[in-house]
């Protein structure tokens, strides 16, 4: 007979560590990408989309908690892993560049003159209108999720695994690896060590002295050298401060979420569910992956009952004002080799609960330097996309590969958006339209269009070739169907820098600002026939193999 369920061992102290810091570098990187890159203001984010998103953590690691004595109790074992839970880092990177930001630029811009300076009040309207679309946003995650959780196997079958599998392995080289290296590598020596403590650590698993966990090793070694070379006055003048930490203590902006205002900007979300819908889709077969994952080392969690804890979580953070998505986290085998029960979940819950609710995460943001902790996120991103070729057959390999290269074209979009957005350029009017070499023109153009809806592109793409692959030709042409609608309503290909979903053509009775304007019309139509072209073809290609071989076994000797 099993003896008592032994919830807590020495074990979770490791784990909890690698999985606190996890969820603490993405709510680092929700600030610091909507700071550096959008001139978000950081006090605005502090007092309201943290304390939600934290308290989605909370909410999805207290479930799993519960569940491992529920598991532990049914099967007899005394050593279950709770299942891990945090903020989902491809939708982070997703959510920034491609909702949030983007929102808060369309609202600070309308109404503004040109050369002129938005006022306080401006920016703080604009900031509360991305923050409404960002809780529409995972609100529609969350109910995506719920729908998903009573058939989760669905979602499985209906897309190959390279599709989904393709696009987050591209998130994460492109965005989740590539970005914070750029933060990284400001302070080299910081942070070269720190990522290479790290990678030693946690990827060769070469255990570090006192058996502290790798994340935690990394975090006190550079952040130590940083301490030191700051002291030495070795890292120049830091740049003054965007906010008191102690104005973000205690916030209470973010109740406002629960007068259900933000369903307001219902509409306005939805030209960014093409972005929205498959970080949900993603996670829920993450879900499912994660409870195989679990299965394999002796912890059989219900599939249902993990997805719908992840919508469940996500779904009443959405309530409380978050803007990033929750979601089971791939490493519960490595959290079971620490040696993990079931504490180390409940520890990241309240700790994740107090940063939010209290405030103190801004003191966190305010001197935790950036090089320390982005190295944790470089290893998910490596972790991500390694997992995303392990999980699938060894066949579909060229189509992960294929995935990742809309992502590449969000990459040199992201860099030249900054570069025609300084001053710079903008005090003498130059932008890529008044360019004089027309093959760059052409060439940037091509690449905006291959860069907006990159995530359904990746996702059609990898998925084609995968049903290619194995010579369901059908499939693939239908695959390639679907690209040609995506593309005529601007859910893939969108000639528009915001990519709105739009009808191709006026009809009777439909508003004007839902149409697309007619001078893009010829460039979406050729891309969704070249779509429609490759679809036909390979629908005839297929019924000729199916001919061929029809025709070769009438003629063979029974």
């Amino acid at each position: 007979m099993a003896g008592k369920y032994r919830w807590a061992a020495l074990g979770d102290i490791n784990a909890y560590f690698g999985l606190m810091l996890d969820n603490v570098a993405g709510l680092l990187l929700i600030v610091s990408l909507l700071s550096h890159n959008f001139n978000f203001p950081v006090d605005f984010v502090l007092q309201s989309m943290i304390p939600g998103t934290a308290l989605g953590v909370l909410i999805g690691d207290l479930a799993f908690f519960v569940i491992a004595f529920r598991l532990a109790k049914k099967t007899g074992s005394d050593s279950v892993t709770a299942m891990p839970l945090g903020l989902d880092t491809p939708s982070t990177f997703g959510m920034v560049f491609f909702v949030l930001g983007p929102a808060y630029q369309s609202a600070l811009s309308s109404g503004l003159a040109v050369g002129t300076e938005p006022s306080a009040e401006q920016i703080r309207t604009a900031a509360e209108t991305a923050w409404q679309i960002g809780i529409c946003s995972i609100f529609v995650s969350g109910l995506i999720k719920v729908i998903c959780s009573f058939g989760s196997g669905w979602v499985r079958r209906m897309v190959p695994r390279a599709g989904l599998l393709g696009s987050l392995a591209a998130i994460a080289l492109v965005l989740i690896s590539f970005l914070p290296l750029l933060e990284i590598l400001r302070f080299p020596v910081v942070g070269l060590v720190g990522l290479a403590v790290i990678l030693t650590a946690l990827v060769g698993r070469v255990p570090l002295p006192f058996k502290l966990p790798g994340a935690v090793g990394g975090l006190v070694v550079a952040g130590t050298i940083y301490a030191l070379m700051n002291a030495l006055g070795m890292l120049g003048e830091r740049s003054p401060a965007l906010f008191n930490p102690s104005d973000a203590l205690f916030p209470t902006h973010w109740i406002q979420a629960f007068s259900f205002s933000w369903l307001s900007a219902m509409g306005e979300t939805v030209k960014y569910l093409p972005v929205v819908i498959p970080f949900a889709i993603a996670t829920v077969v993450g879900g499912i992956d994660c409870t195989e994952s679990a299965a394999a080392v002796g912890d059989e969690y219900d599939t249902n009952t993990v997805i719908g804890v992840e919508a469940l979580a996500t779904l009443l953070a959405s309530l409380c004002g978050a803007v990033i998505q929750t979601t089971p986290y791939i490493g519960h085998p490595a959290y079971k080799a620490m040696g993990g029960r079931a504490a180390y979940t409940l520890a990241t819950a309240l700790t994740m609960g107090l940063l939010g609710l209290s405030g103190l995460f801004g003191y966190f943001y305010e001197f935790i330097p950036k090089a320390a902790v982005y190295p944790i996120l470089v290893f998910v991103g490596l972790e991500i996309a390694a997992q995303s070729f392990l999980a699938t057959p060894r066949r579909h390999y060229p189509a992960v590969a294929l995935a990742c290269i809309p992502a590449l074209a969000t990459l040199a979009v992201f860099f030249v958006n900054q570069l025609f957005g300084d001053s710079a350029l903008l005090i003498h009017g130059i932008n890529p339209g008044t360019l004089h070499n027309s093959e760059l023109k052409t060439n940037l153009s091509t690449t905006y269009l291959l860069a907006n809806g990159f995530i359904v592109t990746s996702i059609i793409w990898a998925s084609a070739l995968a049903m290619a692959i194995d010579r369901r030709l059908m499939a693939a042409a239908a695959f390639y169907l679907l690209a040609a609608v995506c593309t005529l309503f601007g859910l893939m290909h969108s000639p528009l820098p915001t990519s709105p979903i739009l009808f191709p053509w006026q009809i009777a009775g439909l508003p004007t600002e839902i149409v697309l304007p007619s001078e893009h019309l010829p460039t979406v139509l050729a891309w969704a026939q070249g779509y429609a072209i490759v679809a036909l073809l390979l629908a005839l290609w297929a019924g000729y193999l199916t001919a061929s071989r029809q025709t070769q076994s009438a003629f063979e000797p029974e």
